[in-house]
């Protein structure tokens, strides 16, 4: 059976898989195709760079599964939100909520569009509850015969939080908490009264908090005493002008690209703070009612890699799975599962320990690019030897290698790369390189025999979406991936899975000592990380960097 996973919401993050008889083949966000992030356009290229790695054409599907309920539920759904009150009822939400349903009803959900661009196929069109998307992208990938499944996300169509139980190939549903009581929406809500970009910069609140300091109550917006918590939508949502309840009770919002205060630093603090907090108390609902300690978590919610570490950390969970793509991106690959659950079907359960889903490039294909843009070049016998000695000398690398991940983290296939030893590098990156905010930390990669010398609880760690507490000793030893509250987002790096990228970090080591790079996303600020030679030497060449190790090639300034 070969079968098409996309997500297609017009919201954010389009994207596909393809899958043959149980087994992902390949998955790709649009946006790294397109190049405008957060694509949240009909993911026409990611659907044709998925038929072209199958060596497939569309007649030959069988299913074509979207992550998405069909569009008549969602509005349904807001017109309950709008006659109960639990929705502020204003023009711009009426009209984006009508607007919205026109248009999934018009392309029947993403099916039109598919015929249109793509022919007729014999494919059945199939339309999978987000949420329960989300939670099969977590279980079936997990390796865990029985386990706990919390989604926790924005929105889906009515869903905001949802548990499940997994057993034998099954997925069991709990129960639901419907939006808008949501800890995803909550803490958007904030991104945005912050002065960020909602659905896209939760990131930069999770990197500002520990900056802040408690003391900012934010019970009048979220109970955390509730069980498992409650989020107070009449305060969050304003009829009037924006953020005017926040406003009343913690000052002014603060203006994009303004200076940040004490004061934001303190909001960004409680925020994720109420966030650990309502995560935890999800947790330990979904152990209760499931009887299981085995847990997988999906949803954009379960990207806060801190929270996530705190939980890993907390004795709660025998163990823990995170869906390397969790937010909507991935929904495309619990999609493409659902056949497989059809008639008393059990879903294929094979664990996922590496997230290398995308497109790869050969040498003869980098050196053609190299050549239209006459650059010099040096071909290399052992790009990771060469690399590892220009990171010892203070270089900062363009890194380019093999296929590239699927979700929003550089595992060491679109990474730049420096030296975690150098105390300023940190700044250096930030301002010369990415162009981004000064709080904004970085992450290491080290060698996952290694990193019981560096962190104290994370060791298995391969999507860098777990933050761990650095061992006291070695926070002076790797500065810059040390992050002012004293934690990290490792990623533990396995010989067996990215044997080139392993063997950097190793020969790094054996000229430093030190078993980690610092490794941060292949892009900069506002793009989507690099997927072609041709965007990675535009980006090297746009940047602070000093060197691109591209394939077997060498590019230095």
């Amino acid at each position: 059976m070969l079968t098409l996973g996309i997500n297609y919401s017009q919201m954010h993050d389009s994207s596909a898989c393809i899958v043959r008889d149980g087994q992902l083949l390949f998955a790709v966000a649009e946006e790294r195709l397109s190049r405008l992030k957060h694509d949240a356009g009909f993911p026409k290229l990611a659907i044709q760079a998925c038929l072209d790695f199958a060596g497939a054409e569309p007649a030959d599907l069988d299913e074509v599964c979207f992550g998405w309920q069909t569009a008549g539920p969602i509005f349904r759904h807001d017109l309950k939100l709008f006659a109960l009150g639990r929705y502020p009822i204003t023009y711009l939400n009426v009209l984006n909520s009508t607007r919205y349903f026109l248009s999934m009803w018009h392309q029947q959900s993403g099916a039109k569009r598919f015929t249109q661009l793509f022919g007729p196929s014999k494919a059945r069109f199939r339309f999978v509850d987000h949420h329960f998307a989300h939670a099969l992208s977590a279980a079936a990938y997990s390796g865990f015969d029985d386990s706990a499944v919390v989604v926790m996300d924005g929105r889906g169509a009515w869903e905001a939080t949802s548990l499940w139980r997994t057993r034998n190939g099954r997925l069991e549903h709990i129960l639901t908490i419907p939006y808008p009581d949501s800890v995803g929406v909550f803490y958007s809500e904030f991104t945005a009264y912050l002065g960020f970009q909602r659905n896209s910069d939760e990131w930069k609140v999770m990197g500002l908090a520990p900056y802040g300091k408690p003391g900012v109550d934010l019970r009048p917006f979220i109970d955390l005493a509730a069980a498992p918590y409650k989020v107070h939508t009449r305060r969050l949502f304003s009829s009037g002008a924006p953020f005017s309840a926040m406003i009343s009770l913690l000052g002014p919002a603060r203006l994009p690209e303004s200076e940040i205060e004490d004061r934001h630093k303190d909001i960004a603090f409680a925020v994720q703070d109420a966030c650990e907090a309502a995560m935890m108390s999800v947790v330990r609902l979904a152990i209760e009612k499931s009887g299981c300690r085995n847990l997988c978590l999906a949803g954009g919610v379960a990207l806060n890699s801190k929270a996530n570490g705190k939980i890993a950390a907390s004795g709660l969970v025998e163990k823990l799975f995170v869906q390397p793509a969790a937010s909507d991106d991935g929904v495309a690959l619990g999609a493409a599962l659902a056949p497989y659950l059809d008639n008393g079907g059990r879903f294929p359960n094979k664990p996922m320990r590496h997230a290398y889903f995308g497109p790869s490039f050969t040498d003869e294909q980098i050196e053609a690019a190299l050549r239209t843009y006459k650059l010099r070049f040096t071909r290399l016998d052992d790009p990771a030897k060469i690399a590892a000695e220009l990171l010892s000398n203070g270089k900062i690398l363009g890194w380019l290698q093999g296929r590239m991940e699927f979700g929003p983290r550089a595992l060491g296939s679109r990474s730049i790369l420096a030296d975690p030893r150098d105390p300023e590098m940190n700044a250096k990156v930030n301002n010369a390189v990415k162009f981004r905010e000064w709080w904004r930390p970085f992450a290491p990669s080290m060698l996952a025999e290694k990193a019981p010398d560096y962190v104290e609880s994370v060791t298995d760690s391969p999507f860098m979406i777990l933050t761990a507490q650095v061992k006291p000793e070695m926070r002076s030893v790797i500065p810059s991936v040390t992050h002012v509250d004293g934690s990290a987002r490792p990623q533990t790096v396995e010989k067996e899975i990215n044997p080139l990228y392993w063997r950097l970090i190793d020969e790094f080591g054996r000229r430093t000592g030190v078993y980690v790079v610092m490794n941060t996303s292949f892009n900069l600020r506002g793009e989507a990380i690099v997927h072609t030679p041709t965007d990675a030497i535009r980006t090297f060449f746009s940047s602070g960097m000093d060197a691109l190790v591209i394939g077997n090639f060498l590019v230095e300034k």
